[in-house]
């Protein structure tokens, strides 16, 4: 075992599979969790990474808490760019409660920064996106919804860089 969720400021639910950086370090996404009650559920969920020690010891850094203003329930995996910025799918949240596409970027001192790069809108527009994303080689993130569309069964998208 290498780290266990407490429901709490750590996290809950972690649905995503995890990513590792260059270093060794793991990454992913609690569904719940984090410091929020404005989401469906207990909390928003948030952005973590696992670090280990020279000792074996596994240490969990909370990345990013959402607020529902910004995502909630993050349920897909995340995906680094070229520049070890992190993207990733909240399915729930944002402006219209109907999920965003968002980035992290970390600086030098390990503070993350979200951009909330997509808002779903309500109607028959994409919405609650729950897999992960994919780059292009010019930087376009493609993902998928399971609802929105004409027929309302789920979109394909693409965010232009």
């Amino acid at each position: 075992m290498l780290y266990e969720f407490t429901g709490g400021k750590d996290g809950g639910q972690p649905w995503s599979g995890l990513i590792l950086d260059s270093n060794g370090n793991l990454y992913g996404t609690t569904s719940e969790g984090g410091n929020s009650s404005d989401c469906a559920y207990s909390s928003c969920g948030l952005v973590f990474s696992l670090t280990s020690s020279a000792n074996g010891v596994w240490k969990e850094h909370v990345l990013h808490a959402f607020t529902g203003k910004d995502g909630g329930g993050p349920l897909a995996n995340l995906v680094f760019d070229g520049g070890g910025n992190l993207y990733g799918t909240t399915s729930e949240g944002g402006v219209y409660r109907q999920g965003t596409v968002f980035k992290l970027t970390t600086d030098l001192n390990g503070k993350s920064t979200e951009d909330v790069l997509h808002q779903f809108p309500p109607g028959k527009g994409a919405g609650s996106p729950s897999a992960g994303l994919t780059f292009d080689s010019a930087g376009n993130l493609y993902g998928t919804t399971p609802v929105g569309g004409f027929y309302g069964k789920g979109t394909v998208f693409e965010l232009a860089h």
